[in-house]
């Protein structure tokens, strides 16, 4: 069973964490580097074995957007941004813009996929359904909508479908960085000034939300890290 370490970084800035990521994703990729020059060299006794870790935190309002994205989706300007107290940043992952902030779960799993399955695709549906699995326990169907990464509700009634989770990643050399934001607790207001991951059509909500009442975060995250154990057969230390 492999091991994958935790990490909660609490509230942090967002580009503390990416920079935090960013150094673990390169120590994995020089390891892998390294330990396919062994190979080359006749020496695979000498590979080492890679690390694995899942991050969870929290950030201050921020809006972040990946490299396909479209800046026509952030509709406030740097002035508003200000008056907001929000941030924005340009990144490397995939998918359009969202927003993170208070009261929402943000998880970064930096994986080594040969530790796993080397299979984008499959890795993406596991993160959903981490989401989907957890979401069941306080008795909300969550589902996934075709063509559109993420988590959502009434995935079959177009008047009423709407976004709990979203979800970003990148992977190179088979491992990952970024990953979901669910939202548990978050001001949705923050929403009205994007057009979330470049979808016009579909609204946002949250775990409260639907709810009726303030949901206890530390709750979420555990049952978060149970089902990431058992999708990726993996001990959380």
């Amino acid at each position: 069973m492999q091991q994958v370490k935790f990490i909660d970084l609490g509230l942090i800035d967002y580009k503390q964490a990416w920079e935090y990521q960013e150094k673990l994703f390169d120590e994995i990729v020089a390891v892998k580097i390294a330990n396919r020059n062994t190979v080359s060299n006749n020496h695979p006794e000498t590979q080492e074995v890679t690390n694995n870790y899942l991050i969870f935190c929290e950030h201050p309002h921020v809006y972040t957007l990946g490299k396909s994205g479209d800046e026509h989706n952030l509709l406030v300007n740097e002035t508003e941004l200000k008056e907001k107290h929000a941030t924005y940043y340009k990144i490397n992952r995939g998918g359009d813009i969202t927003y993170h902030g208070p009261g929402q779960i943000v998880g970064y799993p930096i994986l080594d996929l040969d530790n796993f399955f080397t299979d984008i695709h499959k890795y993406l549906r596991f993160l959903e359904e981490i989401v989907i699995l957890t979401l069941a326990e306080y008795g909300i169907q969550a589902g996934r909508s075709k063509g559109e990464t993420g988590v959502w509700l009434d995935i079959d009634n177009p008047s009423r479908i709407r976004k709990i989770c979203a979800m970003g990643v990148r992977a190179s050399r088979w491992v990952t960085m970024h990953g979901f934001a669910l939202n548990v607790n978050t001001d949705l207001n923050y929403f009205q000034n994007i057009i979330p991951c470049g979808i016009s059509d579909k609204a946002v909500t949250s775990l409260d939300k639907e709810l009726g009442y303030k949901v206890d975060e530390e709750e979420v995250k555990l049952k978060l890290k149970k089902h990431f154990s058992e999708l990726f057969n993996c001990q959380l230390i």
